[in-house]
């Protein structure tokens, strides 16, 4: 019962862990962080990421030019960028460095306190990446509420919205941050004593029969 409660956490750390990081690597490179709707012009709407601006118009699609440079961007989008690589980078380190430690997994089942440990630092590195992709995308929500309730800005002047994005990444980080979490504490789970080994009986398989020898004293 235990091990399957275990491997059950394992499963379900792996799968929420993988959803978060694609969803991490998408929000790092769509250009869907901030959206600009113009009253003046309801067919053309502006859309903003970390790398590129948009521009969306009902006749002539999708238009984006990227960045000229980097260290004109604004503090945020840079620093943004930096950790939202980071995330992705701590995200597939750690979910390799999980599959080894998974116990449906039989490389290394000898080394059972080996693989243990590889899942708990698969689940470390999990639960940091999901950190790195809260900050850079709570800071850029946080920006822009502070931009769009600004008072010194004229009300006719068009104010940044919440993009696509900035969803998707509070959903990766919070998918890693509770995968690793479960994977974390599956290490916790691990049992004490290293199962021994048994013989099955054919005409018996939920009883395992251990053989001692009749004399364990006998020298030859």
């Amino acid at each position: 019962m235990v091990l399957a409660k275990r491997t059950n956490i394992q499963f379900g750390g792996v799968l929420l862990s993988l959803a978060g990081w694609i969803l991490s690597c998408v929000t790092t490179y769509v250009p869907l962080w901030k959206n600009l709707n113009l009253d003046l012009n309801e067919l053309e709407n502006w859309t903003m990421g970390l790398w590129q601006a948009c521009v969306v118009q009902e006749e002539g699609g999708m238009q984006c030019k990227d960045y000229d440079s980097f260290l004109a961007l604004p503090s945020e989008l840079r620093i943004s960028r930096i950790l939202m690589f980071l995330s992705n980078g701590s995200g597939i380190v750690g979910l390799l460095i999980v599959v080894l430690g998974l116990d449906c997994v039989k490389i290394g089942q000898e080394k059972q306190e080996l693989k243990s440990r590889l899942l708990l630092l698969g689940g470390i590195l999990l639960w940091t990446s999901g950190l790195s992709a809260l900050v850079p995308v709570s800071w850029v929500a946080y920006d822009t509420v502070q931009e769009f309730w600004d008072e010194s800005i004229p009300e006719i002047v068009p104010r940044w919205e919440f993009g696509e994005a900035l969803f998707m990444g509070w959903f990766g980080g919070f998918f890693l941050i509770v995968g690793g979490c479960l994977l974390s504490y599956s290490y916790c789970t691990a049992p004490s004593e290293p199962i021994s080994e048994c013989y099955i009986p054919t005409h018996q398989h939920d009883k395992c029969l251990h053989l001692d020898p009749k004399y364990p004293d006998l020298t030859i």
